[in-house]
């Protein structure tokens, strides 16, 4: 195995093992939710967004419209573009077209992984493009497997949708109380709530989505500038 795969993939086994955690689950709620293995696969090929395929399987469950499910989805999925700008700039040495392909394919956990890396200094397009690689063919295998198994057990339906409640509250416990995703999760958690309450449950869950955007990104740029400021002020 060349060196550099070897290093990549020292680098990626943590989120590779994360995502086999992740990834089972989540195929067996594909499976519940009607989809094949092949389906299984090329989705988790194409999308590859662990929230959005949990998303697609639950909301699916839970009878909402393919639209919404697909508005839903890109909603959530917005933040890709963010850390693809922000790995740009470490990437800017390399031809464009590898560039974009290496930032193109990150998740939060890869995208982690790299920034860090690229900050202690000695890290490459090719091996941040490695690292996002073997992350994406992890979730992949741990998604067929997950099919697979989910096709010898019968899940309650109940049970399966409420998959998404408990993937999310998981992932927002694993900020450490960042102020920005909580004040997220409670705005959206707010507006779902009050159009549930006002006969817009159809669209809660887009106008809960987009809600959390806003206020997640208002509150980001609010604490980075309070951050700035302090430091400027310490130098």
């Amino acid at each position: 195995m060349p060196r550099f795969l070897k290093k990549s993939f020292k680098a990626a086994l943590p989120i590779m093992v994360g995502y086999i955690a992740l990834g089972l689950p989540c195929g067996i709620l594909s499976d519940a939710a009607g989809m094949s293995v092949l389906q299984v696969a090329l989705l988790s090929v194409i999308l590859y967004s662990g929230s959005g395929q949990y998303m697609i399987a639950s909301l699916w469950l839970s009878g909402l419209n393919p639209l919404s499910i697909v508005a839903a989805v890109v909603m959530v999925n917005l933040r890709q573009l963010l850390y693809a700008s922000s790995l740009l700039k470490y990437l800017k040495r390399s031809p464009r077209l590898a560039a974009i392909i290496a930032a193109s394919n990150v998740t939060d956990e890869s995208f982690g992984i790299n920034i860090a890396r690229f900050q202690q200094g000695g890290w490459t397009t090719r091996l941040s493009f490695a690292v996002n690689c073997w992350s994406h063919l992890s979730w992949i295998l741990a998604n067929i497997v997950g099919a697979l198994i989910g096709s010898l057990v019968t899940i309650d339906s109940s049970i399966a949708a409420f998959a998404i409640t408990a993937i999310f509250t998981c992932l927002l416990l694993m900020q450490k109380g960042r102020g920005d995703y909580v004040l997220a999760a409670i705005a959206a958690a707010v507006v779902v709530c009050v159009c549930n309450l006002t006969g817009l449950s159809n669209l809660a869950i887009i106008i809960g989505a987009v809600a959390g955007i806003i206020v997640g990104s208002l509150a980001r740029s609010r604490f980075e500038s309070e951050s700035d400021a302090s430091r400027a002020g310490d130098a």
